[in-house]
């Protein structure tokens, strides 16, 4: 008897005979059998042995060649050894190679390597072999290149080929990369297999991707497809989920034209996912049109609509559709109850869910445990710990609880910040049987993070059991950022590599996490080299996590690399959103350079961003700093009539730019709209009225206006004394300065170098040089260093009240430390030393005076002639005599012009 399918009668010697599986796709032979068998040494029966030995021998040739490519990197020394090969690569020998390789770089040089070898193009088997390589190792750098040369050939990929690139492409989330693929082949004009696109599309749907959704879609269309209801059923899905509702609706329309009937399942995604982005009236629609086109609603039908009711806080019309629905029925429907228990507790009206609960048992059905999870959920959102735990209690009399009950109440427990109690559950978890799951023990984890209890969080991870539960990647990006966030960057970190060591994939969202979380930490350079560590791994980074490395490079004093990686966003296929252009705005404003805020703005407004309160604010920040106050108002009443209320950041930017240019009655106009609106102003915008007022010499406004500041139960800060104190001194009035400066210190508000220099400017104007050499001396003590101003002030004052001792000593100790003494300050200096004697070295400050270019004044040039005469050094005198005539032709000359 004769054995067939699925095997093949295979000879092992003249007594015995073998049947063996085929388990491998079988290869074409020359004379159109075929056959790839694992066993070795085999006849073939109805095949002479001539025939068998050509099948060994090329099996042979296959496994010779392919430990030849693995025996070391390419090189002429391997290519020797593939030349000492016998014969001529044969196609189904370049085939079989190229189907055990997994490396792509080597199987393209071997593929290469054999046309130089052969002189001869390949055949479409091997080019397809080739492509399935790519997508085994899912490099695709030469796909375009080869698909090229295929189309030079005049054959195209294969529609398997094409199916496998894209599901592998897929099954390892890589979906940019697949329609990538899709799309280079179409440059070619080659015709993707419709498997390819439609399994794509299910990809891209589950992603909430709807642009190249549409694309596929239409190109699908292009190629003739046939699209069925299905499809468009799920891109509508999509697009009515993420509220692009006229491009759902267009679908819907295009559909209809093309004379497609719509079913009910079409029209209940419509009302489910329309009603969930808040569209109520347009799922009313769809309700009543699916009857008035006889289509009866069923229980999806009914449960979505009330659901849709529900969660748009239109509770009353839920109630009566769901009383129709259960009047009409003779079993109650499960699903409806649930969902209107769901809404009652949304709405906080646990009394009528509880209502709704004995009813359902009066009506002969038990209520469901998630029914009961419905209730706790509701509960647990609005804090109402101790009702949780008793319906829990009463939960056991009808319902099993299951691990989605008790993750409920841990988590709610852990929110509640009861981690002993979450324990306790936990603990009665196990004992009823169940164990906690990986979303337990991320719940507890989360929750412990976000309480800042990193020691509790870390011994939970290391107390899971492995064999029962083990860590996600939820779980270690959670614990990851936590611990980040608390400034343990290396544990982060040593969690990462332990992440890549149990084979979980770091996403971006950990990526972001730890880049965000070293540049906080002042780490910047282990953040790059995260960044880096991200790229290589292949882990593809989205917009926020760019946004995020972007908003740290600038924080961190990179505006260039800041500049570059804004490009980055745009060379990887992503279009900046509002947040990008605020954090561009925002780096660009602490740069200095907010001139370019103006053009980025209409960036933004061309590209279609809509604005949001960031947004605005920052715009609004970069025209008051670079000067386009008017804009800046402009923005900030297009920011009202949009609907976005300003903030104390928008009021202050505005303030503060009108401020600056002496528009002050508009800055105190806007000042007091701020307050009418009850928003609650902070020092800075104090500050700035301060300083505005205080520049121009409306001192009593100011002083209001710090009156007004301190009743507020605000305390002033350094800038604002410093505002004030400047103010005062610039009025002359510095015995007032001197008594704010007290009252400053009363009110312990520590002086700054700033604050310092502006009172020693003060004194040496009123020529109280002593009194601003004892703050000199206690801002030293106070280890506050001084600023160039303060030092050449100080300097020419001491030495013209004669402290000639102490003004050279601290002109000296200035130009050791790096300091560049202005001309006042060498004249004044060069005057103090003629007056107490020191003629010569007078005459030698003179000397560097002039080398160094700055301008010798006549009356300094008079007293330090006046003093070398004195000292009797006459050659030096008449130096300074002829500088003193030059200096007068030089006046004389400018006069006369």
């Amino acid at each position: 008897m004769l054995l067939r399918n699925p095997g093949i009668i295979c000879r092992v010697n003249s007594n015995c005979w073998r049947v063996f599986d085929i388990s491998k796709k079988l290869s074409s032979l020359s004379d159109g059998s075929s056959i790839e068998l694992d066993g070795k040494d085999v006849s073939l029966v109805g095949q002479g042995h001539q025939e068998n030995s050509r099948i060994i021998d090329r099996r042979k040739g296959i496994d010779g060649v392919y430990d030849i490519l693995q025996s070391g990197p390419w090189g002429p020394a391997l290519e020797n050894n593939l030349s000492l090969v016998d014969g001529i690569p044969q196609p189904e020998l370049v085939i079989g190679v190229l189907r055990r390789l997994k490396d792509v770089n080597l199987a393209i040089k071997f593929f290469r390597w054999v046309e130089k070898k052969t002189n001869q193009a390949h055949c479409p088997e091997a080019y397809n072999s080739l492509l399935m390589v790519m997508g085994r190792s899912k490099k695709f750098d030469c796909l375009e290149e080869t698909l090229g040369e295929m189309s030079l050939a005049g054959f195209g990929p294969s529609n398997y080929v094409c199916i496998e690139l894209v599901a592998s492409c897929v099954k390892s989330k890589k979906l940019r990369e697949a329609f990538d693929i899709i799309q280079t082949m179409r440059k070619f004009k080659f015709r993707p297999a419709f498997s390819a696109y439609t399994t794509l599309i299910g990809a891209l749907s589950a992603v909430h991707e709807c642009d190249p959704m549409l694309t596929l879609f239409h190109q699908m269309q292009e190629l003739g497809y046939e699209v069925t209801v299905h499809l468009f059923t799920t891109l509508i899905r999509v697009f009515a989920r993420e509220g692009r509702v006229d491009a759902a609706l267009s679908l819907l329309d295009e559909m209809k034209n093309n004379a497609f009937h719509v079913d009910i399942v079409l029209y209940n995604v419509c009302i489910d996912c329309f009603g969930k982005v808040g569209k109520v009236d347009m799922a009313w629609k769809f309700f009543h049109e699916m009857k008035a086109h006889g289509i009866t609603p069923d229980d999806v039908t009914y449960t979505s609509m009330i659901g849709v009711l529900c969660r748009a806080n239109r509770l009353e019309e839920a109630v009566e559709m769901f009383e129709q629905m259960d009047y009409s029925m003779q079993v109650p429907c499960v699903y409806a109850y649930n969902t209107m228990i769901m809404g009652y507790g949304s709405a906080g009206k646990f009394d009528e869910a509880y209502k709704l609960l004995e009813r359902q048992k009066g009506k002969g059905c038990i209520p469901s445990v998630i029914a009961y999870n419905s209730i706790l959920t509701c509960l647990g959102k609005r804090g109402k710990v101790s009702e949780a735990l008793r319906i829990f209690e009463e939960m056991k009399k009808d319902a099993m609880p299951n691990i989605t009950t008790y993750n409920i109440l841990i988590d709610m427990l852990c929110k509640a910040g009861n981690l002993e109690d979450a324990l306790k559950v936990r603990d009665a978890m196990k004992e009823g049987g169940l164990f906690p799951n990986v979303m337990t023990v991320n719940i507890m984890i989360d929750r412990l993070c976000k309480a800042q209890k990193l020691d509790e969080a870390c011994s939970i991870f290391e107390g899971m059991d492995h064999k029962i539960c083990c860590p996600d990647a939820v779980t270690f990006c959670s614990l990851i950022d936590g611990l980040g966030k608390q400034g343990r960057v290396d544990d982060a970190y040593r969690l990462y590599e332990k992440m890549l060591d149990s084979d979980q994939i770091p996403n971006a969202i950990v990526y972001t996490s730890l880049i965000r979380n070293f540049f906080m930490s002042g780490r910047k350079e282990d953040g790059h080299k995260i960044y880096k560590e991200m790229v290589q791994s292949g882990c593809s980074p989205d917009l926020m996590l760019l946004n995020t490395y972007m908003d740290c490079v600038f924080k961190a004093g990179e505006t260039e690399k800041g500049r570059a990686l804004f490009e980055e966003i745009k060379a990887k296929g992503f279009i900046p959103d509002v947040r990008s252009y605020s954090i561009l705005n925002h780096g660009l404003i602490k740069a200095g350079l907010a001139r370019e805020t103006y053009q980025l703005f209409h960036a933004m407004k061309e590209q279609g961003c809509v604005l949001d309160t960031r947004a605005y604010n920052t715009v609004i920040d970069g025209f008051c700093k670079s000067g386009k106050v008017n804009k800046a108002y402009q923005l900030l009443e297009e920011m009202k009539s949009k609907g976005h209320q300003p903030t104390v950041v928008t009021y202050g930017s505005v303030i503060d730019g009108l401020a600056k240019i002496d528009r002050l009655d508009e800055a105190y106009m806007l000042f007091e709209e701020a307050k009418s609106k009850g928003i609650e102003l902070n020092v800075v915008i104090y500050s700035s009225l301060i300083d505005g007022f205080g520049k121009v010499g409306r001192i009593d406004e100011a002083y209001l206006i710090l009156e007004e500041l301190m009743q507020k139960g605000l305390k002033p800060n350094v800038y604002t004394w410093n505002c004030l104190l400047d103010a005062l001194v610039k009025a002359e009035e510095i015995n007032e300065a001197l008594v704010c400066f007290q009252s400053m210190k009363d009110l312990e508000c520590a002086p700054n170098h700033v604050t310092y220099s502006i009172m020693i400017n003060g004194l040496c104007m009123i020529r109280k040089f002593n009194k601003a050499f004892v703050f000199w001396q206690e801002m030293q003590k106070k280890d506050l260093k001084p600023n160039n101003i303060t030092y050449t002030t100080m300097i020419s004052g001491l030495a013209k009240a004669g402290n000639i001792v102490d003004a050279f000593g601290l002109f000296e100790r200035f130009k050791k430390s790096g300091g560049m003494p202005d001309s006042a300050c060498y004249n004044a200096m060069i005057e103090g030393l003629s007056n107490t004697n020191r003629a010569m070295d007078a005459f030698t400050l003179f000397e560097e005076t002039r080398l160094k270019g700055f301008n010798i004044y006549t009356k300094t040039c008079v007293v330090l002639l006046d003093a070398l005469h004195k000292a009797e050094c006459l050659e030096q005198a008449a130096i300074v005599g002829a500088v003193l005539r030059e200096t007068a032709k030089s006046q004389h000359a400018a006069r006369s012009w």
